[in-house]
């Protein structure tokens, strides 16, 4: 079974994703992964280019999960404060890291393009941490007491967590299953409830959608156990028959609005 112990935070950083200029594309990503990974993806915050906001994030979600990763500010440039936040909540120092310097010095040299003192800027790590390889575009990521510090690029962030992720411990995946209906929330709730309370160890959400003009709940079941999940569904299937409707065996709706 999934050991609910084994718990990860995302901390995602840039004043580009608060301000609505930058959608985050990190986050399913990165759940989807720790999901077959066996470890539960609990709390994400969104904080500013700005320290005080940085440390205390990452300080918190690092005594609280297992596992903490972040994404954005460790480019070349003034607001790339990420390295430096990352060491003074971990009370280290940052160094020019002897092997990152090798991997990007190589990496500039065959792409003809200048490695400027900005560009070094990137091979600043703080004290104590190991590298995350970057195929991508060589500058390196970081890993830290329990924290991963990642870049913001989707495809870069990407392909560093996939090499990472062989580090990571976990459980058996949740597994999923998802039942939709053409009934409104409303009408399920009570019956869903009910089932709920019968059924501890399985997540069961609702999440409505509007569609082709109609009203539809989507019925979201969640359980480490196949054998608990199963018979919960069983349950959901009977409880939508029972209101007049046939279920339907579905990806999950975006949920579009509360349906009454």
């Amino acid at each position: 079974m999934t050991d609910p112990s084994v718990t990860a935070a995302i901390c995602i950083i840039g004043n580009e994703i608060l301000s609505g200029r930058t959608q985050d594309k990190n986050l399913a990503f990165i759940g989807e992964r720790l999901n077959a990974l066996g470890i539960r993806l609990s709390e994400v915050r969104v904080v500013r280019d700005d320290e005080s906001a940085i440390v205390e994030a990452v300080r918190a979600l690092s005594e609280r999960y297992t596992y903490v990763f972040t994404s954005g500010g460790i480019g070349p440039t003034h607001d790339d404060i990420t390295t430096a936040c990352i060491a003074k909540a971990f009370g280290v120092a940052v160094e020019r890291n002897s092997e990152a310097m090798r991997r990007l010095t190589a990496h500039y040299a065959n792409t003809g393009i200048e490695f400027n003192e900005a560009r070094r800027k990137m091979a600043d790590i703080p004290v104590g941490a190991a590298l995350i390889d970057n195929p991508v575009s060589a500058a390196p990521g970081f890993i830290i007491g329990n924290v991963h510090v990642l870049p913001g690029v989707p495809r870069i962030m990407q392909a560093m967590f996939d090499g990472l992720k062989s580090r990571l411990v976990g459980g058996a995946p949740m597994l999923s299953c998802t039942v939709a209906c053409t009934i409104g929330e409303g009408t399920v709730a009570a019956g869903l409830g009910a089932i709920q309370g019968r059924y501890a160890d399985v997540e069961i959400g609702s999440y409505p959608y509007f569609r082709a003009g109609h009203f539809g709940t989507s019925l979201v079941l969640r359980a480490a156990d196949a054998t608990r999940l199963d018979a919960a569904a069983e349950e959901v299937r009977a409880l939508v028959r029972s209101l007049g409707a046939e279920p339907i065996e579905a990806a999950a709706e975006p949920a579009e609005g509360d349906a009454a």
